[in-house]
C-alpha cells in the first residue's frame, strides 16, 4: 500500500474547481516563464515557444527559431526611462545557438550561434544590464548581444546552474563544485567587462541540482545525494548543513529500514524554493521545510507524491504548491503541531522527587526527542488532477490561477471556480443591461 496521503473528493481549501487546457506543443513542455502580470511563454523539447495570455488561455504568438529542444529560457525586460517597458525574453537550444524574441511582437530580435557547446542555463543582471549564459563556458553579454567577456573552458560537463550574489559575484555550479565568478567593468569608459574566478567551494559529495537565492546575505544549494549547503553570500562561507533527511531520528515519521534501501534518486534534492525565514526542499519524493534562524527542518512530507517532485513553491499564504513525476499537482498547508500533554509523574520515592539517574536520562532523552522533532507538519489541502504525464513546473498567478506544464505536451490552466463564476454572472449581467433586457429600479 501507498504510504502517500490521499485527499476524497472534499477538497474546500482548493479553489482550482476549473481547467483551460492549451494545446500547441508537440513534445515535453519543460519551461515556463512569467513575462507580466497576465503572459507567460512555455518551451520544450519542440523547440517551439509559445506566448500565452492567462487569465483567457488565448495563444498569442508560436515563435519558430530553434532547430534542437529548448535547454534554457529567462524574462530580459528593457528598464530605459526614455522608451516604453519593452519585454524581451531569450531562449537556449541544444541548437548550440541563444535568440531573444520580442513579446509584443512575437518577432526574433537576434539570434547568436557562437557557442562551442549546449547553453545550460541563462541568467539575466538587471542592475548590470548584462545576462550570462552557461555551458562549457560563462559568457558575459550586453542588451545588443555583443559578448563581453568569457571565462575558459571549465568541464566538458559544464554549467549547470547559476545566481547572482552581491558585489557583481555570481555562482555557478559545475558538478559537484560551485565556483564564484566575479564581474569587473573596465577603468578606461569603455563598455569592456572581465570575468574573473575568485573561488571554489568543493563542500558537496555529489553534483548539484538546485540553486536558489534567499536574500543579500544568504544563497542555498542542493545535491543528488541529499545535501543542503547554506552558505554566506559576501564570503561564500558555510552557515549550516542539512544531509540528514533521511535520518529517523531527526523525522521520528521515517523508519529507519528506509534509509538503508534509499536509491541516490530518492534522495536527490530536485529543487529549491525559500522565503525570508525557510528554505523548501524538494527531495526525492518528499518536501522538507528547513528553517534559517533554527538551521533545522521544522516540517516534512516524506512521501508528497509517488514519484520525484520535480518543483516546488510557497505561496503568499501558509500554503505549498509542489508537482511531480507521477503527473500531480498538490496543495499544502503549513500548520503549527498541537504541543504534546504533560509527562506523568514517575513512580517511585526517589524518581517523584527527581533523584536518580534514571529520571535525569529520561528526561534528558524526551527533550532531545523534542527537540528534534518538526514543530509543523504538512497537510495536503488540494489536488490537482489533469495530466497524464510528469508536470515538469507551474507558474502561480494569484487571482489569474496556476499554469502547469507537462511531458503529456500540454498545458493546463488552473481556475478558481468560485471566482470564474462570479465574473461570467456579472458579464452576463451588464450585457443584460446594456441590451435593455434588464429593468433597473
Amino acid at each position: 500500500k501507498s504510504s502517500v496521503q490521499t485527499i476524497g473528493e472534499e477538497q474546500i481549501q482548493n479553489p482550482y474547481t476549473e481547467l483551460l487546457v492549451l494545446k500547441g506543443h508537440q513534445d515535453i513542455v519543460r519551461f515556463l516563464v512569467q513575462i507580466d502580470d497576465c503572459r507567460f511563454a512555455s518551451a520544450g523539447d519542440d523547440g517551439i515557444i509559445f506566448l500565452w495570455n492567462a487569465q483567457t488561455g488565448e495563444k498569442l504568438f508560436e515563435l519558430h527559431g530553434h532547430t534542437h529542444k529548448i535547454t534554457a529560457i529567462a524574462p530580459f525586460s528593457s528598464s530605459d526611462a526614455s522608451e516604453e517597458k519593452n519585454h524581451l525574453i531569450l531562449t537556449a537550444s541544444a541548437d548550440r545557438t541563444v535568440i531573444v524574441w520580442d513579446c509584443t511582437s512575437g518577432r526574433q530580435v537576434q539570434k547568436v550561434s557562437c557557442f562551442h557547446s549546449t547553453v545550460k542555463c541563462l541568467t539575466v543582471l538587471q542592475r548590470l544590464d548584462v545576462w550570462l549564459s552557461g555551458g562549457s563556458d560563462l559568457c558575459v553579454w550586453n542588451r545588443k548581444l555583443d559578448l563581453l567577456c568569457k571565462t575558459s573552458h571549465l568541464t566538458d560537463a559544464g554549467i549547470s546552474a547559476l545566481v547572482e550574489l552581491p558585489k557583481n559575484c555570481v555562482a555557478a555550479a559545475v558538478g559537484r563544485e560551485l565556483i564564484i565568478f566575479r564581474l569587473i567593468a573596465s577603468n578606461d569608459g569603455s563598455e569592456g567587462w572581465n570575468v574573473l574566478e575568485v573561488k571554489r567551494l568543493v563542500d558537496h559529495q555529489d553534483n548539484i541540482l538546485s540553486l536558489v537565492s534567499v536574500n543579500d546575505l544568504t544563497f542555498v544549494t542542493g545535491s543528488h545525494v541529499g545535501e543542503l549547503i547554506v552558505w554566506d553570500a559576501f564570503d561564500w562561507t558555510k552557515q549550516a548543513s542539512e544531509c540528514n533527511f533521511w535520518d529517523s531520528s531527526v523525522h521520528p515519521d521515517t523508519q529507519s529500514e528506509i534509509k538503508l534501501s534509499q536509491s541516490p534518486n530518492e534522495t536527490s534534492v530536485q529543487h529549491l524554493t525559500s522565503d525570508e525565514e525557510c528554505v523548501f526542499a524538494a527531495v526525492g519524493k518528499g518536501i522538507y521545510v528547513y528553517n534559517l534562524q533554527m538551521k533545522r527542518v521544522i516540517a516534512c512530507q516524506r512521501t508528497a507524491h509517488d514519484s520525484s517532485v520535480l518543483h516546488i513553491e510557497k505561496l503568499p499564504n501558509r500554503q505549498l504548491i509542489s508537482c511531480s513525476e507521477d503527473g500531480s499537482v498538490r496543495i499544502w498547508e503549513l500548520r503549527e503541531k498541537q504541543q504534546l500533554p504533560a509527562e506523568p509523574v514517575p513512580t517511585g520515592f526517589f524518581n517523584m522527587w527527581g533523584f536518580g539517574r534514571a529520571n535525569k536520562q529520561a528526561n534528558q532523552a524526551a527533550k532531545k526527542m523534542q527537540e528534534n522533532a518538526p514543530m509543523y507538519f504538512l497537510e495536503l489541502v488540494g489536488d490537482l488532477i489533469g495530466h497524464s504525464s510528469a508536470v515538469q513546473m507551474f507558474l502561480y498567478f494569484g487571482e489569474l490561477g496556476l499554469a502547469t506544464c507537462s511531458a503529456d505536451h500540454l498545458i493546463i490552466l488552473w481556475k478558481n471556480g468560485g471566482r470564474e463564476s462570479r465574473l461570467r454572472s456579472l458579464t452576463l449581467f451588464q450585457k443584460l443591461a446594456q441590451n435593455g433586457d434588464l429593468q433597473l429600479k
